[in-house]
């Protein structure tokens, strides 16, 4: 915990609140709140900025470089607080960020995308360092606010820095997949940690007319997106809103790729063997950052995997979560059509390069033409502009 006062007279939080609003990520209605639930409040002393640019965390201790410190609070970037669930030691970063503050420009976009009115009620599921409660909390009351995080020693520090700041929300130590009934029925529930399947809970646990807003993706690899849902009878259904990236909720992190294991079953020598006329820039460095998410809505149960190029050369890497089909293409810079290797059941190159045409004929739509159904089930639909038209199932990989 932060052991002193904190500085007040910080020009780079003034500046970042200008940028906000002059972006319009902050509204009107939330700038007050920005101003008195401050970021710092609520990180730890030593704490691991994400550096967007070569997408390293590095260490910053306050006790050691107090400006460092105070300048990435500031800024407006993602702050890793745990690793490893907890086990990690040392000023190093772990294996797995599994806890962090994040950026604060997708914070108040998330407030004000949340819609919320006086006297609505609010689950907040991922506490994490607890600044979305906290701004919740100041906004709409502290009664009008539960909290549900998964890590109790998270959860501790998080309501002890809501208290220092004289905010109480209900804050719960439970699996946030369930929601939490004990303080049901809510108008919203906001999700801060990624989510592959809506929980059935929080339809239930919502008003008629309830708001879901949660970051939603699949096991293919890091193309999420932000969805909205509005609760209609016992299903919910809505849009995406934008391209996102979240920690999991960790019983939904996804099942471990064990590449040795695809390359026992199948070895490359006896993979079938062809090539692509698709390029690298086209399905892994272009500009068509949605394209991610569309290959996870329509090849289902596979996961992606994008190595480093060396010597000019950049593997890309398909497995099949259901059985050890795997594919790879390897671009090559300078040579007019990529190598593939396929083995297995399925032709999960065949299967990415189908969609990757099927999107580029409909336009090349973003995520914001995409959307989703959930029924009481917990079965997930996705469509594309119309729920009653182009729509098919989507696969969940536990």
């Amino acid at each position: 915990m932060i052991s002193d006062a904190l500085r007040t007279d910080r020009p780079g939080r003034t500046a970042l609140g200008r940028v906000l609003l002059e972006s319009g990520v902050l509204s009107s209605d939330w700038a007050p709140t920005f101003a008195a639930v401050d970021r710092a409040t609520f990180l730890p002393e030593l704490m691991w900025p994400y550096d967007m640019t070569t997408r390293a965390s590095v260490a910053v201790d306050r006790r050691e470089d107090p400006d460092g410190w105070y300048a990435a609070v500031d800024s407006d970037v993602p702050i890793v607080t745990q690793w490893d669930d907890g086990a990690h030691r040392g000023p190093g970063p772990g294996r797995l960020a599994t806890s962090s503050s994040s950026m604060p420009s997708v914070v108040y976009a998330l407030l004000r995308d949340l819609d919320v009115a006086e006297g609505m009620r609010v689950l907040d599921v991922g506490t994490g360092t607890g600044e979305t409660a906290g701004a919740l909390a100041h906004r709409l009351g502290s009664g009008n606010v539960t909290t549900v995080e998964v890590d109790g020693t998270v959860s501790a520090a998080a309501r002890e820095r809501l208290c220092g700041l004289g905010l109480y929300p209900e804050v719960v130590v439970g699996d946030g997949f369930e929601g939490h009934l004990g303080s049901a029925p809510y108008d919203r529930i906001l999700a801060t940690v990624g989510i592959r399947r809506v929980p059935p809970a929080w339809i239930r646990q919502l008003r008629p007319g309830g708001v879901i807003l949660a970051p939603w993706g699949t096991s293919f690899g890091n193309g999420d997106a932000m969805v909205r849902l509005e609760v209609e009878g016992e299903a919910a259904v809505g849009s995406f809103t934008r391209c996102v990236e979240f920690m999991k909720l960790r019983a939904q992190r996804g099942p471990a790729v064990d590449h040795g294991g695809y390359l026992a079953a199948g070895p490359l020598e006896d993979a079938e063997r062809s090539t692509t006329p698709l390029t690298e820039e086209e399905i892994v460095t272009g500009p068509f950052t949605d394209l991610p998410f569309v290959l996870g809505l329509r090849v289902p149960h596979c996961r992606q995997a994008v190595a480093d190029r060396r010597e000019g050369a950049r593997p890309v890497w398909f497995y099949g979560l259901t059985d050890r089909s795997w594919a790879c293409v390897m671009f090559r810079g300078g040579e007019r059509h990529a190598s593939v290797w396929q083995s297995g059941p399925r032709r999960l190159w065949d299967e990415v390069a189908g969609v990757y045409r099927w999107w580029r004929e409909r336009g090349s739509p973003d995520v914001t033409r995409f959307g989703l159904t959930v029924g009481a089930d917990g079965r997930q639909h996705a469509w594309l502009d119309d729920p009653a038209h182009e729509r098919w199932p989507v696969q969940h990989d536990a």
